[in-house]
């Protein structure tokens, strides 16, 4: 087949990036426009258009001089996660460490039994994901039973992660698949007193992420749009990664992608190949949505405060541009003072998103040696060099982070090149996504 122009789309929560390839595999420009979310196409076309789409959108077009067009979302955001158990702190707990890294932030949590003021509270806040948990004590099955009874009949239509102990799970199966409800059944969080086993139920809210963020929330053209976007966004990027790694070749050391969007921050790595013609080894992601750049941007200094990185004066002083970020979707700032601003949340969420993914990848990490870090985002793209080199710095002699990456060579995606280069990968097109990767991402000295 001749190749053709192509258009890569990736549709983010807050922006929607576009890059042109000519038929050669050769960039030919980039694009973004906020992304419009009543109706999402009106976003795509502007993008689309910017760089050369002329005509309809349509995942495949009819004639060899049209361009062919690929596309990604992660227009749905982070996952608002509800949490249902026993104990309030226990399930608090439970709640925020299976949120972690699976791009989940919890937005409500309820204990003890649910009675319906409980479910017009759980209702209220919108959640996508209902993670239910039982307890560790002699009342913690009628809890559990109860709570799954209600669940089953109540307005709730999102999917439960079901994550509780064997010998009531069977029961509480039965009785939310009893009316329709989507359950997600994993091991028990709450193993015993004091003792939090994540993993699984985070597995499972990881799983439901995917389909969450092609859609899109509140669309009006959510079965046109799944139509045109059908890959999300994070696994076009592990397939840009992993071409990264590949084209880097044996020997490079480990690849860290940082990643930081609006609603969340995406962190990628991967280990090098062993060979020439090896696929690289392993390939992990991470994804926090409570470290986005704009509706949780709170979460940075939160965050940040909890693991020592701010100190109260600096969250006083970060707290108005925060704000205004988490209100405004669209604001971009204009002045030096408000760009500084831009720049130290990112740099924050940045060191913040990278400790969390170094606690699941940090010992495989360790023992090859990190070779290259790409720092990807929106704000990455300020032409302030002296800026994005002070945010460089923040992340290199990070405490935590310094043993790794304090003379690691580090690249900006400027070039809005990884989430194409995944999109051409899996066409097939290996040389265009080289072609891409190179053009945009040019490591510094270190």
């Amino acid at each position: 087949m001749t190749p053709r122009p192509t258009v890569c789309l990736d549709v983010g929560s807050g922006w929607v990036k576009a890059l042109g390839i000519d038929a050669d595999g050769d960039p030919t420009g980039c694009a973004q426009h906020l992304t419009t979310p009543h109706d999402l196409l009106e976003g795509v076309l502007a993008a689309a258009t910017a760089v050369g789409l002329d005509g309809p959108l349509t995942p495949r077009r009819g004639s060899e001089s049209d361009a062919e067009l690929l596309a990604c979302s992660s227009a749905g955001g982070g996952l608002r996660l509800a949490v249902v158990g026993q104990d309030r702190l226990a399930t608090t707990e439970a709640g925020y460490r299976v949120a972690r890294s699976a791009g989940a932030r919890v937005v409500h949590v309820q204990a003890g039994l649910l009675e319906p003021g409980g479910v017009r509270a759980l209702r209220a806040s919108r959640p996508d994901v209902v993670l239910l948990v039982d307890g560790v004590d002699a009342a913690a099955e009628g809890t559990l039973l109860r709570n799954a009874a209600r669940l089953a009949r109540a307005r709730v239509r999102a999917p439960i992660v079901l994550a509780v102990h064997a010998p009531v799970r069977s029961d509480a199966l039965a009785l939310l698949k009893s009316t329709g409800r989507t359950v997600l059944a994993t091991d028990a969080v709450l193993r015993s007193a004091g003792e939090v086993v994540p993993e699984p139920a985070r597995a499972a809210v990881a799983e439901l992420l995917g389909g969450h963020l092609v859609g899109g929330r509140g669309s009006a053209t959510t079965a046109r749009f799944r139509r045109l976007a059908r890959q999300a966004t994070p696994g076009a990027v592990r397939r840009g990664v992993i071409e990264l790694a590949r084209s880097r070749g044996a020997g490079a050391g480990a690849l860290l992608v940082i990643d930081v969007g609006s609603s969340t921050t995406d962190v990628y790595s991967a280990l090098p190949p062993t060979g020439p013609d090896d696929e690289p080894e392993v390939n992990w992601s991470t994804a926090e949505a409570d470290l986005g750049m704009r509706p949780t941007s709170a979460g940075i200094l939160t965050e940040g405060q909890s693991e020592g990185l701010v100190d109260p004066v600096e969250a006083d002083l970060l707290m108005p541009a925060v704000l205004r970020l988490a209100e405004e979707t669209d604001f971009l700032p204009d002045d030096p003072g408000g760009r500084a601003e831009d720049r130290r949340l990112v740099a924050l969420a940045s060191v913040l998103a990278a400790r969390r993914h170094l606690r699941v990848a940090g010992e495989a990490l360790g023992e090859v040696g990190i070779g290259l870090v790409v720092l990807s985002g929106g704000v990455f793209r300020q032409p302030d060099q002296v800026g994005m080199e002070a945010v460089r710095r923040t992340v290199r002699t990070d405490p935590v982070l310094r043993g790794l990456l304090e003379h690691c060579p580090m690249a900006v995606d400027d070039g809005f090149a990884l989430a194409p280069a995944g999109l051409l990968a899996g066409r097939g097109r290996i040389k265009a996504a080289r072609t891409v990767l190179d053009a945009a991402i040019a490591p510094d000295a270190g």
